[in-house]
């Protein structure tokens, strides 16, 4: 998936990241593992209603799953 540029350029992005790490700073009654299995589902739904409303491509979710797996193993 790419970025918009307008998105990016108006830290939008970066808006959106700090107000998520807010809201993980909350949750510090669950542990790791279960905040990622959460955030998983969560994400997994989030994709796939991307795709089956056309806001990108399966091709696009492919590619940001594979950016995401190289980012979380360090790999790449």
């Amino acid at each position: 998936m790419s970025r918009e540029p307008d998105e990016s350029s108006d830290g939008t992005i970066e808006q959106c990241v700090d107000e998520i790490d807010d809201f993980i700073e909350k949750l510090d009654q669950y542990s790791p593992s279960v905040l990622a299995l959460a955030l998983r589902a969560h994400l997994g739904s989030l994709l796939r209603a991307m795709v089956d409303g056309h806001a990108c491509s399966r091709e696009h979710v492919r590619q940001f799953v594979l950016e995401l797996e190289h980012e979380a193993l360090g790999v790449g």
